[in-house]
């Protein structure tokens, strides 16, 4: 089977739910059973790493894995054993606004003295930190807006028209030079990081895998589309003053032009984003299905769920001094593939 040079390599199993999926997806055994499942932490590396081996299949897939495992329909079946437990968790541990208006109302609301990852980027941290940032996201950010864009034949009116709109400036307005993945990309080679898709996979914690796995997990269900639109939300609408800190965390840093520019970028954009998203996007699906409306706020809702989780675990091992990351970072610079 020839080889595409754009297919990221498989990770190193971290258990025996994610070495099951791998053996599978190479030929090599049975999918894990049931029982394995049902053992595995819910938040943990091995479910996290097994349900997003899962989910890349409908990205770019892996080197070495048949295009055809991206619908088997016994791998289909475990992923949704994995989804189960996963989309139940995030159910069970998510605090929930009684509205969408509640719940972006908060949104909205700047704290006097926030202690995120951006604070902490922007007043005090170091070049470590901000390569270990852009590391960990680069799963997401490699692939930005994807997983939003499955939302859109499950829309209709202004609600499409919307969400169109604001996708179309995340892929570049049409100008390839202008897509966020490739300003991601630049922002990696600033930082001395391999811009390779999925190359940091192995090396990024439970927490970053959870965060991607949440949108390909909304994305690629329509009854959950309800829920993707409020991921969308709460990303467009916290981006624009999270990027600000990040774009003087880059100054402060030197960490480099492009990596300013990734953020100084976002903060513009977004904030006309976040206009669209709450009067357009969410309006019009509202105006559509308005039964939709408690699986907005639970998107809301819950995407401040697995980011709080993410930055709680990044903050815990700064600040014992340790990496974040599962193995060191190399200093070498590597071409985009």
């Amino acid at each position: 089977m020839p080889q595409d040079p754009r297919e990221p390599q498989l990770p190193p199993a971290r258990g025996p739910l994610s070495a099951a999926v791998q053996e599978y997806l190479l030929g090599a055994g049975p999918l894990p059973r049931q029982e394995t499942v049902d053992a595995a932490d819910t938040y943990g590396d091995d479910l996290q790493l097994a349900l997003y081996l899962c989910y890349e299949l409908h990205y770019r897939g892996f080197a070495g894995v048949s295009g055809d495992h991206e619908w088997d329909p016994d791998l289909l079946r475990t992923r949704a054993a994995l989804e189960e437990r996963f989309l139940s968790a995030l159910r069970r541990d998510t605090p929930v606004h009684d509205s969408v208006e509640d719940a972006i109302a908060e949104l909205l609301v700047e704290p006097v003295d926030g202690t995120g990852v951006s604070h902490f980027l922007s007043k005090e941290g170091d070049l470590w930190h901000v390569r270990e940032y852009a590391a960990q996201r680069s799963l997401y950010h490699l692939k930005e807006a994807d997983p939003h864009a499955w939302v859109l034949p499950r829309l209709w009116g202004r609600a499409k028209a919307g969400m169109a709109a604001v996708e179309f400036d995340e892929f570049g307005g049409g100008r390839p030079d202008r897509v966020h993945a490739l300003l991601f990309a630049n922002l990696m080679t600033d930082l001395r990081l391999d811009t390779t898709y999925g190359h940091y996979l192995d090396a990024a914690c439970a927490e970053m895998l959870a965060t991607v796995n949440l949108m390909s997990l909304l994305g690629l269900h329509r009854s959950l589309r309800g829920a993707l639109v409020g991921h969308f939300a709460a990303v467009e609408i916290t981006s624009s003053p999270g990027s600000r800190r990040l774009a003087e965390a880059m100054r402060r840093t030197g960490a480099g032009p492009a990596a300013e520019h990734f953020y100084d970028e976002h903060v513009e954009a977004d904030a006309v984003h976040e206009q669209v998203v709450r009067h357009e996007v969410i309006g019009g699906l509202l105006a559509e299905e308005p039964h939709l409306a408690a699986d907005v706020a639970f998107g809301i809702d819950v995407t401040g769920h697995v980011e709080d989780r993410l930055a709680d675990r990044l903050l815990r091992d700064w600040a014992d001094g340790r990496s974040s990351l599962r193995r060191p970072l190399a200093s070498e610079i590597h071409h985009t593939s």
